[in-house]
């Protein structure tokens, strides 16, 4: 019973490292928003196609790998210390959050509708901006995290492959999405 408590408990510090990878990406995004850092904006503008193809190449591959997904019988066996562990997990949400395009032009078009990405901003009131994008992602990937941690004892292996081919179904709309 122990060692279930255990897995549970690192399996959601995986979910909230997770979350933190792709908070850091949404806060390096508000950053370059909110700093007005045309330069940076501009290059990844300029190479919005490349990432959309491999942010999409990817969202492909995870969308197809979700839908042909067998549920887990049991909890996964989540070590902090081996393999990727946590590092990878927030290294991987962190690339993957940062290929997306969109969230750039999400946050330049978001901070110059409010006013916020002039030129001569405030640099504190730019730099509460940005901690303001980090925490405000970082709560809702800890909701998330912990909804579905609540939530998970709930399904059994039925319910879960159904929610499996639905989330594969829907990463690869995305997929599509971006790609198109």
């Amino acid at each position: 019973m122990l060692c279930i408590r255990r897995t549970l408990a690192e399996g959601r510090l995986v979910g909230l490292v997770s979350g933190l990878g792709a908070a850091t990406a949404d806060a390096a995004y508000g950053f370059v928003a909110a700093f007005g850092l045309t330069a940076i904006s501009g290059l990844l503008i300029d190479q919005a196609a490349l990432l959309r193809l491999v942010g999409g190449a990817f969202l492909i591959y995870l969308g197809v790998r979700t839908l042909l997904a067998a549920p887990a019988e049991e909890a996964a066996q989540t070590r902090p210390t081996s393999g990727r562990g946590l590092p990878g997990a927030y290294a991987s949400t962190l690339a993957l959050t940062l290929t997306n395009p969109m969230t750039i032009l999400a946050f330049l078009g978001i901070f110059a509708g409010l006013g916020l990405a002039e030129t001569g901003r405030d640099a504190g009131a730019a730099a509460v901006t940005v901690l303001g994008v980090f925490a405000g992602s970082a709560l809702w990937w800890l909701t998330l995290s912990g909804g579905v941690s609540l939530l998970r004892s709930r399904f059994d292996a039925r319910a879960m492959r159904w929610v499996n081919r639905l989330s594969g179904v829907i990463i690869l709309v995305f997929a599509v999405d971006i790609l198109l």
